[in-house]
């Protein structure tokens, strides 16, 4: 059982004094963080991409290679690449990159992106959403696979025998895909014998356990050695030294995101009572002391097939002393508890 973080590098005004970070400082902050996680021991740190004005990482890649040389053993992940409006051969090159200054550390999450900035800004056609992606998807595989690469497809020139490097220290370089609960995403998934991603972040988690087994079906059913599969999901959270601390101290900054992306998407209010509902056993929201937050993830293992969990912290701009002291807490105190209850439970298996 892996457990990690992810993060989108928010920059959004704070809550109380309406200041807003600057990109710059934003950035350093999230290598402070990665390399605190790694120190706590945790497993793995996911940089989201977007191109917006309230998020500062628009290049993953670039964000991880900074921690990569002061990092040991974590691994380094995008969460996610928005690999429909990117070039697959330049996300390769980007995280073979990584992969190296890492030393075989990378991993790719390629997704579609629950935003949409990037499909006007790099001059693609929201009509070909879903085409792209395949294709894209299509190519990125490929490359992984052979070092010269011939292929054509419709929404980018044809390659013809041609080398894509650096090569990556992992072979393969792990393709994780991304989904948010869309049912052809997780089949997908299954059939390329991908490890896959969910987007845990509404509702019941309990709910996600059809889908990987879905997922798992498409995998068996193709060929893949289903025990080999991994699945992670991407909740948000939060960890403080006490329950009502961190319910605190997460609800201003979680609430300000919801509301704004709520305007935007024809959300409903976000309001405490909902927060408090989903902080709940059953609830999406990872939000406690360590032992809460511990026994959620454990819940999520035992329930839905969880392997590898990654706790999204931020949501929206909070205290850095806040987010490292979470990250502290996850990597020193809920992950160990985790970890050993899950090895004694799979033992029993």
């Amino acid at each position: 059982m892996e457990i990690g973080l992810s993060t989108f590098v928010e920059t959004t005004p704070d809550v109380q004094t309406g200041e807003v970070i600057s990109h710059a400082q934003r950035l350093r902050e999230v290598v402070e963080e990665i390399v605190l996680a790694d120190q706590v021991g945790l497993d793995v740190f996911g940089v989201g991409e977007h191109h917006r004005k309230d998020y500062a990482a628009s290049s993953p890649a670039i964000v991880l290679a900074a921690a990569a040389s002061q990092t040991k053993r974590i691994r380094l992940t995008s969460a996610v690449t928005v690999l429909s409006s990117a070039d697959p051969v330049r996300v390769f090159q980007d995280f073979a990159t990584l992969d190296a200054i890492s030393n075989g550390r990378a991993e790719i999450m390629a997704g579609r992106g629950s935003f949409i900035e990037s499909f006007p800004l790099f001059g693609y056609d929201l009509q070909d959403y879903d085409e792209l992606f395949d294709e894209k998807l299509e190519l990125l595989l490929k490359i992984r696979t052979s070092e010269k690469v011939t292929w054509r497809g419709g929404h980018r020139p044809a390659i013809q025998n041609l080398g894509v490097y650096p090569r990556p220290v992992q072979d393969p370089l792990p393709v994780w895909i991304g989904s948010g609960g869309n049912t052809q995403s997780a089949i997908r998934a299954g059939l390329l014998g991908l490890p896959l991603v969910l987007a845990i972040i509404g509702g019941r988690p309990v709910q996600f356990a059809p889908l990987v087994e879905l997922y798992k079906r498409a995998a068996a059913q193709a060929g893949h050695d289903v025990s080999k599969l991994t699945v992670a999901s991407h909740s948000h959270g939060f960890v403080a030294e006490d329950t009502q601390t961190a319910a605190d101290k997460f609800f201003p900054s979680t609430q300000q995101v919801m509301n704004v992306l709520g305007k935007e998407r024809g959300w409903v209010h976000y309001d405490r009572s909902t927060f408090d509902a989903a902080r709940s056993f059953e609830g999406a929201l990872y939000v406690g002391d360590p032992e809460t937050v511990a026994q959620k993830i454990i819940h999520l293992r035992k329930q839905v097939g969880i392997t590898r969990f990654m706790l999204h912290v931020p949501v929206g701009t909070m205290p850095h002393d806040d987010v490292m002291n979470a990250i502290r807490l996850l990597g020193t105190e809920v992950a160990p508890r985790v970890r050993e209850e899950i090895a004694r439970w799979e033992a029993t298996l």
